[in-house]
């Protein structure tokens, strides 16, 4: 994790994944549950990649997982980061007149990424399911692997944008949110 002293402040995607799990279950806020969706949903649109070249006359939804799995893994990158502000305007003393709305800004900008994740994963979940129906047979597991694990990304960042959103019921994100996550099967 960036700026913790005496931890490695590699990117994420050049660590093992050993290294990953320990930065999570670690006591800092960072990574934490969007950074663990923007993961999962790389390692969905790994699995995809990877079920596409099988296909073998896929090429275009391998390169589209390959371009996903790369914004995923940026995004964890940028999650790292994305609710330090919220953490440092809820130290501010309670008698700070910009606390509340610091908070509330901190807050908002703090459900960009991890609407990103949810856009990206749903972008992920459809291609494993037409691999999971129509691609190699031998696969199908693992596109289906994939499916699941895309959808479960999508609806924890889903969750993680509305806790930050709580307090912006009429926040058009949600909108969108509630459409991405009306697509995902169940």
């Amino acid at each position: 994790m960036t700026g913790v002293p005496g931890r490695d402040t590699a990117p994420h995607a050049e660590r093992s994944l050993s290294d990953l799990l320990e930065d999570l279950a670690s006591k800092t806020p960072a990574p934490g549950g969007g950074t663990a969706a923007a993961w999962a949903t790389a390692v969905a649109a790994a699995l995809v990649e990877m079920a596409a070249a099988f296909a073998g006359d896929r090429p275009e939804v391998a390169t589209r997982a390959g371009k996903l799995r790369a914004r995923a893994l940026a995004l964890a990158e940028r999650e790292l980061s994305a609710y330090e502000p919220v953490l440092e305007a809820a130290r501010l003393s309670k008698n700070d007149v910009t606390r509340a709305e610091r908070l509330h800004i901190a807050l908002s900008h703090a459900a960009d990424s991890p609407l990103e994740i949810t856009r990206t994963a749903a972008e992920v979940v459809p291609l494993a399911r037409e691999l999971r129906i129509s691609g190699n047979a031998t696969l199908q597991g693992d596109a289906q692997t994939a499916a699941l694990l895309g959808e479960a990304a999508c609806r924890a960042a889903a969750q993680l944008v509305e806790l930050n959103l709580a307090d912006r019921p009429n926040d058009p994100r949600l909108s969108e949110l509630r459409s991405l996550l009306a697509e995902l099967p169940g």
